[in-house]
């Protein structure tokens, strides 16, 4: 699971008013080489809920991104998109689990696959 599917899922479990973001437990983590679309990193950066984003990359073992929001001037400059684009698209949670930051119930991540599924009592 990229980094950009984390920073949009939240926990939809009956009652939860604040699943986002996701805890990460990571047990496995791996990096597989994206072509880098400096277009689609420019568009998706207003998108992006920063501080999750920086939390989870340093989770994972990434800890090369500003801690604080830049401004969107960093756009123009290719070393940051390498970065932000790193972090997004090229580092995977492969096994672990997803933890809703409310109840902390654990949404396991298995071949790269988060499971959202609730059960009967959560819906």
């Amino acid at each position: 699971m990229k980094l950009l599917t984390h920073n949009m899922l939240s926990s939809n479990i009956k009652g939860v008013t604040n699943g986002f973001p996701l805890g990460i437990e990571a047990e496995k983590v791996i990096e597989r080489s994206v072509d880098m679309n400096p277009d689609f990193l420019k568009n998706m950066f207003s998108k992006i809920e920063w501080k999750p984003l920086v939390e989870a990359s340093r989770i994972m073992g990434y800890s090369d991104l500003p801690e604080d929001v830049p401004d969107s001037s960093v756009l123009d400059s290719e070393e940051f998109l390498r970065k932000f684009h790193h972090a997004l698209l090229e580092i995977h949670l492969e096994e672990g689990a997803l933890v809703c930051p409310q109840t902390g119930r654990k949404f396991p991540v298995n071949k790269g696959i988060p499971n959202m599924l609730l059960h009967e009592d959560e819906v």
